[in-house]
């Protein structure tokens, strides 16, 4: 793990760098071969049918061999999933139901959980996936990125980012069923001395998601001495929560009011192949597929200098290597897909409309550097940095062996 940046090296004398606050943070996945995910399931299942019944040494071409993964490498189960460890070339099993995950910012795919076909899993990350789990994910900075620093999912993250150096994913929590905040030792108890009892794990998070920015060394999140800003803050990050997390832990899907939500005018060709938007008419055409009404600040939202729509569309429809698997999708344009960009749309035109107001989060007085110094807030503890030790269930290990971890 790469040592900690110092607290204080990013924009500004005052504020702490969010590894400071969340200081527990894992490296984005690494597949190693791209066709283990995809933007919808059935297409994994056909890719998983089409490996396992290829012949020798076909299967092995197929699989992508890497220095971490062959058809031969010994691996664990991945925490919480019911592939196989026996090795891949002995026994593939039965096709893994495929998983729901975020790939890159707010594009949700599906991912086929066997940690045979995973370079680099990440096994942390799932032992703290579940249901009171949502997971902060840092964008790959790149210079004049006007885009936010920030997302969070409740889905498991592979941190792609689509420009730029990769941030990190930070849970919210150390262990399963919600325990122990991934927040600095002695944090919430200085905030709540400052602004109340009810600052809570989740309302830090909500002021982190509003008004972190980007810096040089890792997002910078100033802290509010004022109660009125933080207040603000909270209520504005617990918005952009509820739109990032798309209805899951019990709330209401992204929804733009009546008159402005976008509807299909025309529908969209089975394979269309160009992306335009006229922004006069507020239209965005799929080949002969027509959306309407589509707000400007949607088709401009950018991360890492990346416009999402685009990015969205261009992994749906670029197909790499006419014989490999990733070239293994829908042979028509699914009616999903469909709904989901009109849900995508939603979002990002909503969570354009609050830039402005994080910008303004910007400006105040800030809890410095000496008064969570002299708080023992910082520096943070070492072990703060490292997972939480895990010791209550057996994960099988490479060939059915069990470990105790």
């Amino acid at each position: 793990m790469a040592a900690p940046a110092a607290a204080g090296s990013g924009e500004g004398p005052h504020s702490p760098l969010l590894d400071d606050l969340m200081p527990w943070s894992v490296r984005p996945l690494r597949t190693g071969r791209p066709w283990v995910t995809a933007p919808d399931a059935a297409s994994l299942r056909a890719r998983w049918e089409r490996l396992v019944r290829a012949p020798e040494p076909e299967r092995e071409r197929l699989f992508g061999p890497t220095r971490a993964r062959t058809p031969q490498t010994p691996v664990a189960a991945l925490p919480g999933q019911s592939a196989g460890t026996v090795r891949f070339a002995r026994e593939p099993g039965p096709c893994p139901e495929p998983v729901r995950i975020l790939h890159g910012p707010f594009d949700e795919q599906w991912l086929l959980p066997d940690h045979r076909l995973i370079d680099v899993a990440r096994p942390e990350l799932w032992r703290v996936a579940d249901d009171h789990q949502v997971f902060l994910v840092e964008h790959g900075r790149i210079p004049h990125d006007a885009g936010p620093a920030l997302s969070v999912t409740a889905l498991l993250p592979d941190g792609h980012s689509p420009a730029g150096r990769p941030g990190r994913i930070r849970p919210l929590y150390r262990r399963p069923g919600g325990v122990e905040p991934n927040l600095a030792p002695g944090l919430i108890d200085l905030l709540r001395a400052r602004h109340g009892a009810a600052v809570t794990a989740e309302s830090v998070l909500a002021w982190i998601l509003a008004a972190a920015r980007p810096s040089p060394a890792g997002p910078v999140v100033p802290l509010p001495a004022d109660t009125a800003r933080w207040t603000a803050g909270v209520a504005l990050g617990h918005e952009l929560l509820r739109l990032q997390l798309r209805g899951s832990r019990g709330g209401e899907r992204p929804r733009l009011p009546g008159g402005r939500r976008p509807y299909v005018r025309a529908a969209v060709p089975p394979a269309p192949s160009e992306l335009s938007y006229d922004a006069e008419e507020q239209v965005l055409a799929l080949g002969s597929g027509r959306i309407s009404p589509v707000p400007a600040g949607a088709w401009e939202f950018q991360v890492g200098g990346v416009r999402m729509l685009e990015l969205w569309f261009g992994r749906r429809t670029a197909v790499s290597g006419a014989d490999g698997l990733e070239a293994v999708l829908p042979r028509a344009w699914p009616q999903e897909w469909t709904s989901e960009l009109l849900e995508l749309i939603t979002l990002l035109a909503l969570l354009a409309e609050l830039r402005p107001r994080q910008q303004e989060l910007a400006e105040g007085p800030e809890i410095d550097l000496r008064e969570l110094r002299a708080a023992g807030v910082l520096p943070v503890p070492a072990p703060a940095r490292r997972p939480a030790s895990v010791l209550d269930h057996q994960e099988e290990g490479p060939d059915g062996q069990f470990a105790l971890l």
